[in-house]
């Protein structure tokens, strides 16, 4: 018997901010205080939030920016009566905010409410989808400023609602007049344009998240913030999931489906019927709708289809870890062959790449049918080509 789960939105909520009381924005590591010099950069941009009252001995502003103040901040002039913690001022300079992206996976962390945010302990997303996709809502924090680089390949980046200081905006109109307000150039600049529809995901397959034309400048960002390169997979034959960086070790499923299937259900009967048992406690499982790129003669582009990927990693440790992955897979294509019909599924295709003894398996069926794919494809070019010869030795061809 399976419950079903509610569904509860899952948001993602921006990390960074340009507060004036956030402790790192600051050169020093600390909140200025009153004997301090405060610096702002001249030619930079920033949107300040100040949510309490400061007494400085001297402040240099931008030549194009804001606070907002919150009801009791502000600043006063430091009345050179004791401060305490401020004997000796110092210069303290504001950083600078231009260097946050949209489309950085760090700058970013999903938001779950309610039964569903125990359940999502198990769920993960690939890279590109850790950054807002196309049907999500967004959030920054209430009484928070920030400013975000929104430079983009694609020529709007569609969303399905903001939340700007506890106003959730979720029509194209509301997002419209904010745009017109003055705070939103200072929040947002580059090339790219922020579009809220207001609208979910229409298909109960699920929807492409949507960033695959900046899938570059996803992982950019993230191999940036850790070194410059894909840490070196433990495993013989990592796998690389559409829409991940960098290669893993654990398994990958991909599912072929009909007009009957239902996403979020099977997520929720992975999480309770498999995931939810004790053995499997530390796997962890992504799964979505992503586009494969088809080719002809495996070189050609030739078009896309839909299919629904699921990426399955063990965080564990111990003699087990790998091979809980392997078990997890092989159940969920059991389950397939059993009860795929009813779930709208048609087919699908496993990989692993964890132990020795699943590993060389799964690896020998991909090479199996990497082999008959390179036979094939050899032997219709030996055919095109003794075809070309016939027609030019016949006089039909010159």
């Amino acid at each position: 018997l399976l419950l079903p789960a509610g569904v509860i939105a899952v948001y993602k909520q921006w990390i960074p901010n340009t507060n004036f009381e956030t402790a790192s924005n600051w050169d020093k590591g600390r909140v200025p205080c009153a004997r301090d010099v405060v610096h702002f950069m001249k030619n930079k941009v920033v949107s300040v939030f100040v949510g309490s009252p400061h007494a400085l001995t001297d402040m240099y502003l931008p030549l194009n920016g804001e606070f907002v103040l919150a009801s009791g901040a502000g600043f006063a002039a430091f009345d050179g009566s004791w401060d305490p913690g401020c004997d000796s001022g110092a210069t303290v300079r504001f950083a600078d905010a231009e260097q946050h992206t949209w489309f950085d996976p760090t700058l970013w962390q999903a938001v779950s409410h309610g039964k569903e945010a125990e359940a999502n302990r198990h769920i993960f997303s690939v890279d590109e989808e850790r950054v807002p996709c196309q049907y999500d809502d967004v959030i920054f924090q209430p009484e928070t400023s920030f400013r975000i680089n929104i430079d983009s390949s694609q020529q709007v980046i569609h969303l399905r609602s903001i939340s700007l200081m506890g106003q959730e905006l979720s029509s194209p109109e509301a997002w419209a007049e904010y745009l017109q307000g003055p705070s939103a150039p200072l929040q947002f600049h580059g090339n790219g344009t922020l579009q809220v529809t207001g609208t979910r995901c229409p298909d109960k397959s699920g929807c492409a998240c949507g960033n695959a034309l900046d899938g570059h400048r996803v992982c950019a960002a993230l191999l940036r913030a850790s070194g410059s390169q894909c840490p070196v997979p433990a495993c013989q034959n990592p796998l690389q999931p559409l829409g991940h960086c960098c290669k893993v070790c654990g398994a990958t499923i991909n599912l072929d489906f009909t007009p009957d299937f239902d996403l979020q259900k099977y997520q929720d009967r992975l999480l309770q019927v498999l995931l939810s048992q004790p053995k499997y406690s530390n796997v962890r499982m992504a799964i979505s709708k992503v586009h494969k790129a088809q080719t002809f003669l495996g070189v050609i582009p030739r078009s896309s289809t839909p299919l629904i990927q699921i990426v399955l990693i063990d965080d564990g440790a111990g003699a087990q870890t790998g091979t809980t992955v392997e078990w997890l897979a092989a159940d969920i294509m059991e389950d397939i062959a059993q009860h795929g019909e009813v779930l709208g599924i048609s087919s699908g295709k496993m990989e692993v790449s964890t132990s020795d003894t699943f590993s060389g398996q799964a690896g020998s069926h991909v090479s199996s049918r990497i082999t008959a794919g390179t036979i094939m494809g050899l032997l219709f070019g030996l055919l095109f080509l003794g075809g070309i010869l016939f027609l030019y030795r016949k006089g039909n061809l010159r």
